[in-house]
């Protein structure tokens, strides 16, 4: 049954506008049908939420400075799909879709498998570590359990092993926090303000639109060629037109396209930031899942060569288990200063048993990630084996780390694919999640952090719901998925 009432806030007739970009196809006719597509996009993408009130058809017609009764068709079909509902006196609003009668798929427990995440089980190891964090706790009880830059334990550890990997660091550098995400949440907070421009790569990291977005930042996409990698031409470019407040890079196995970038892209990249005294956030949570070696045997950390400006922040997530909710950023000491005293108004510190787990993770020689490189390693090539078997036409660049493969599509389908992967059981994130105003619609990303069979079961219904999408149009049933 549909809702009554509208479930959420309501989104404006030129907010709308901003989010839709340009929505119609070049040298479409086809107008209401371009318009109803883009939202369904939005809808699937999670910016308009199930319950969202549409503004009033003269109101979106104005922003959009198109016709009322372009609007009014293209409500039309999207009430016809049970996109948008609607109720005299209460306006219009994201619905439930109906499905055209055709009953959908409802995937649950093990029918459900889940590609839109790239977060692997806990890694060996883990339990042992816990029972000796478990005996260290005695030592902390008799404290107040409050430490704003993390345990020293802990930061040395970390600290070491940047300095492995060729970038000398102290443990009063390092600032220990709840992941990488709340890492860059806390610098971007402190970097930036309402309007600020910041600098990303296209495609990146969704969550970091999202944090970007939330700060009523303005993201400023420079593209990423999946087959050539960075254009730092490109990338001085912007730093000039755009003079952005900041910078964020995944220059380690890039999320979502895997490409590493070398040391001599590294120097050009922190030359060029450092001329436009752009400072930048440079994410190293895949950094650890080198494929090819041991990551201190790669390329120098670019904030060896962004001095001051760089800002580093990294995760146990990929490399260690989601589950400790544990990150950290290695900066300067005047910046760790500030951003220590911009935390008070966040939070107090992360946990300490964790801290302790994972600084016990840490010290065990690199044999917990090296075993963690080989079963990575193992699933990358189990994944590109089912994708040459079941999906011939899609290509990808083998990446050399990481943990996801992104792949290009025969045609522009990623959102239609999405929508019915939904319906054989799969959740994938669209190439559009991706991107700064959406598109890539010929990307898809694919991750490997699943085991080997779960990872052919999901290519072969990928396959199948390929071929539906190829040959016959499919009914929007938004899907809601959380992308890591």
């Amino acid at each position: 049954m549909e809702p009554l009432i509208p479930l959420t806030g309501r989104v404006s007739g030129p907010k709308l506008a901003t989010l839709l970009g340009t929505w119609r196809q070049s040298g479409s006719r086809h107008g209401a049908v371009d318009l109803a597509a883009a939202v369904e996009l939005l809808v699937l993408d999670g910016r308009l939420p199930l319950g969202t009130k549409l503004p009033a058809e003269r109101e979106l017609a104005d922003a959009l400075e198109v016709s009322r009764t372009l609007i009014g068709a293209a409500l039309d079909r999207l009430r016809a799909d049970g996109l948008v509902a609607s109720r005299r006196g209460a306006g219009s609003w994201i619905a439930s879709p109906g499905g055209r009668g055709r009953e959908p798929f409802a995937p649950s427990g093990e029918d459900l498998i889940d590609l839109a995440q790239a977060c692997p089980p806990a890694i060996p190891g883990l339990v042992p570590a816990v029972d000796a964090a478990r005996k260290a706790l005695v030592d902390h009880l008799g404290e107040n359990g409050y430490h704003v830059r993390g345990l020293r334990l802990l930061r040395e550890r970390i600290a070491r092993r940047y300095t492995e990997r060729g970038w000398a660091t102290n443990p009063d550098q390092v600032m220990i926090t709840n992941g990488a995400h709340h890492a860059f949440v806390q610098a971007l907070r402190m970097l930036t303000g309402p309007g600020d421009r910041v600098l990303v790569e296209q495609p990146t990291y969704p969550n970091a639109l999202e944090a970007i977005g939330a700060a009523h930042a303005i993201p400023v996409p420079v593209p990423l060629d999946p087959a050539t990698g960075w254009d730092v031409v490109g990338i001085e470019a912007a730093l000039r037109q755009s003079a952005p407040r900041l910078a964020y890079l995944v220059v380690d196995f890039q999320n979502p396209t895997g490409l590493r970038m070398d040391a001599v892209g590294r120097e050009r990249l922190a030359a060029a930031l450092s001329r436009a005294r752009t400072p930048v956030i440079i994410d190293e949570t895949l950094v650890e899942l080198d494929l090819e070696g041991d990551p201190a045997d790669g390329p120098p950390p670019l904030g060896a060569f962004a001095g001051d400006l760089g800002i580093t922040i990294g995760s146990a997530s990929k490399s260690h288990w989601a589950g400790l909710r544990l990150g950290w950023i290695r900066a300067s000491e005047d910046i760790i200063g500030r951003l220590v005293a911009a935390r008070f108004a966040v939070d107090l510190g992360s946990p300490v048993f964790e801290q302790l787990v994972l600084a016990e993770l840490l010290d065990d020689g690199g044999a917990a990630l090296a075993h963690r490189r080989e079963e990575t390693l193992a699933l990358r090539d189990a994944l590109t084996g089912a994708l040459t078997w079941y999906c011939p036409e899609w290509t990808f660049t083998v990446p050399p780390g990481g943990l996801s493969l992104w792949c290009r599509l025969p045609e522009p389908m990623s959102t239609r694919l999405a929508v019915a992967a939904a319906g054989h059981g799969v959740q994938v994130a669209p190439g559009s999640r991706f991107g700064v105003h959406g598109g890539l619609e010929r990307w898809l990303r694919l991750p490997f952090a699943l085991p080997a069979d779960r990872l052919f079961e999901a290519v072969r219904r990928l396959g199948t719901a390929a071929a539906s999408v190829t040959a016959a149009s499919v009914t929007v049933s938004p899907v809601a998925v959380q992308v890591t």
